[in-house]
């Protein structure tokens, strides 16, 4: 069975060394001190690795079943559920006025973490209720807040997002769904969804479903839609479960991976739902929910592979297989471990580098949405560009991590004992949904470049213009400070190539969108990487932390910086290369 081992000592590193959250003076974050994050750490580290780790083949194994109507979980799932919910994990970051513990969001990411890399399906059922809760928390009257919150912060009820249609995706404005006004002022909601994660199962009373539909008087295009609250159960004035509402799973889905979560098809038969935020509205109050996922799909991206390159790690040590070029390391043996190889060595630095750079993209994303929530302007404009490059770039780059660290066990890496199938599989699904990946890559450039006039994207090029220029002098960080450098500019050189050709010809820009997402997530993590050597130098220079572990982490560094960042140069070359190569094919010459 594959190991897990909670990556505590580098979160703590990201967040007390990297960022120093306990001085950044923001409320509630003067508590996060290095002892009480790594307690925090510690335990989520401990229900990850022992509970829900050991459960992640068996979710692969069984996956979920429809029996009568009801969907069944995985063995297992219920109790770990249990535990999950006992321990106060799903209320970590919740507003305390509905049993939240409110603490800062970025704590949760870092539990988060774990969770998702000892076992992603099983955390989907909590993650996706965080989100439904998200929502309501934003835009739900004061009585829906006291209705439904209470419950989907402890997890006795779970939420979902219900938006795509067997006929429309991405392209929301083609649903079908219908929302009829009562005089109750409820909404009948008929209509069918599909790939509705965590849509129905055995672990919570009541699933609350938010719903896409259109009510009259909305029009045909996405403005029209209003997002409605639809419980699986009706609930009673004294909050008890009523009767059962008029949705219903019509199927579970087959598919790749994450098989121990239930994708549903949920079908509407004139189910009861109530308004939530404004009438036509809904996007609004949707993308509420869809941003918070987005940015968890991009934890789901890097962590989903994590466990995979930990145990590659562990195979490369241990497999002998031919001798180094050198001479044999391994003199007593009859073969060399695969490590001393100079090509394994490039396929699990590879993993490393971009792991580590991810994790700390990640938190470091998660304390700008802490500062967005204390009315940080800048922050949330910042998060706001960045959210589709952490979506895409991470799920690119995450599955890629993944089908390396499988290719190091050559052929037992396909064989699914060995378990490293299981995680190119789950991992593959985070390029997709939340948006697939080619659409965040046309909501960078389309809209995410120039939002507000281009403000945030031109503050992101003076944070890291400021970064550069104060750490100009610091000779110990020299070759992490050069090669950021030369990226910036290669960004910066994209970006006006877009703002020069793309109001002339929009496929210029759009052609080039998706080497645009992947050169700025190699900027992003250039930044990370070096902002971590500036801390890790500083520590060492100061003779503080510990040495081995500050030394690993600036070879890994320059690692990135050396054989990943000067990916923005092809990056660039494909951008400047225009619309003409990628749409000079007529469509009957496929």
């Amino acid at each position: 069975m594959p190991i897990y081992s909670p990556p505590v000592r580098d979160l703590q590193f990201a967040m007390h060394d990297v960022l120093k959250l306990s001085e950044t003076g923001l409320p509630g974050h003067d508590e996060l001190d290095r002892d009480f994050t790594e307690a925090v750490l510690d335990a989520a580290g401990k229900l990850a690795s022992e509970v829900l780790a050991p459960l992640n083949a068996v979710g692969d194994q069984q996956g979920c079943k429809l029996e009568n109507g009801v969907v069944r979980t995985p063995e297992g799932f219920g109790k770990a559920f249990e535990a999950m919910k006992e321990g106060g994990w799903t209320a970590l970051d919740c507003d305390p006025e509905y049993g939240g513990q409110g603490m800062p969001y970025v704590l949760g990411v870092a539990t988060g973490e774990m969770f998702v890399s000892a076992n992603m399906a099983f955390n989907m059922y909590q993650g996706l209720t965080h989100g439904a809760y998200s929502a309501i928390h934003a835009h739900g009257t004061d009585a829906q807040k006291q209705t439904y919150l209470p419950k989907m912060v402890s997890c006795e009820w779970t939420g979902t997002m219900n938006l795509t249609e067997p006929h429309a995706g991405t392209d929301l404005g083609m649903l079908r769904t219908k929302a009829e006004p009562q005089d109750d002022g409820s909404y009948l909601i008929t209509g069918q969804k599909i790939f509705i994660s965590a849509g129905d199962h055995d672990l919570s009373e009541n699933v609350i479903h938010l719903v896409l539909a259109k009510a009259p008087g909305g029009g045909e295009s996405t403005k029209g839609i209003s997002l409605f609250i639809v419980p699986k159960f009706l609930v009673n004035e004294d909050g008890s479960l009523g009767e059962r509402n008029g949705v219903s799973v019509g199927n579970l889905e087959e598919k790749m991976g994450i098989h121990g979560n239930a994708t549903c098809v949920m079908n509407y038969d004139g189910a009861k739902g109530w308004l939530l935020g404004d009438l036509h509205k809904g996007m609004r109050a949707m993308f509420t929910m869809m941003n918070e996922a987005r940015m968890g799909v991009g934890l789901q991206g890097y962590a989903a592979a994590v466990p995979a390159y930990q145990n590659a790690v562990e195979y490369a040590k241990d497999r002998l297989q031919g001798r180094a070029v050198t001479g044999a390391e391994n003199k007593s043996g009859p073969a060399d471990p695969l490590i001393v190889h100079p090509d394994i060595r490039r396929s699990l630095m590879d993993q490393k580098s971009f792991l580590e750079g991810a994790r700390m993209l990640v938190v470091w994303g998660a304390h700008q949405i802490d500062k967005a929530h204390q009315g940080d302007a800048a922050a949330e404009g910042l998060i706001s560009l960045l959210t589709p490059v952490i979506k895409g770039f991470l799920t690119d780059k995450g599955f890629d991590s993944a089908v390396l660290a499988q290719q190091i066990y050559g052929g037992h890496g396909y064989i699914e004992e060995q378990g490293m199938s299981q995680f190119v599989r789950d991992a593959r699904i985070t390029m997709i949904y939340e948006g697939a990946n080619g659409v965040q890559a046309l909501d960078l450039v389309g809209r995410k470049l120039a939002q507000d006039g281009g403000k945030h994207v031109m503050a992101f090029f003076e944070m890291v213009k400021a970064f550069l220029k104060e750490n100009a002098e610091n000779a110990a960080v020299a070759d992490f400070i050069a090669p950021l450098k030369a990226a910036s500019k290669d960004l910066q050189t994209a970006a006006m190539f877009f703002m020069e050709r793309g109001m002339k010809n929009p496929n210029d820009a759009l052609a080039g969108s998706y080497d645009f997402m992947h050169l700025f997530g190699h900027v992003t993590l250039g930044l990370m990487w070096a902002k971590m050597a500036v801390a890790a130098q500083a520590m060492l220079d100061a003779g503080e932390g510990d040495k081995d572990f500050l030394n690993t982490k600036l070879a890994t560094g320059r690692y990135y910086m050396a054989r990943q960042l000067p990916m923005t140069a092809t990056h660039l070359a494909r951008i400047q290369s225009g619309s003409k190569p990628v749409m000079e094919l007529a469509a009957e010459s496929f």
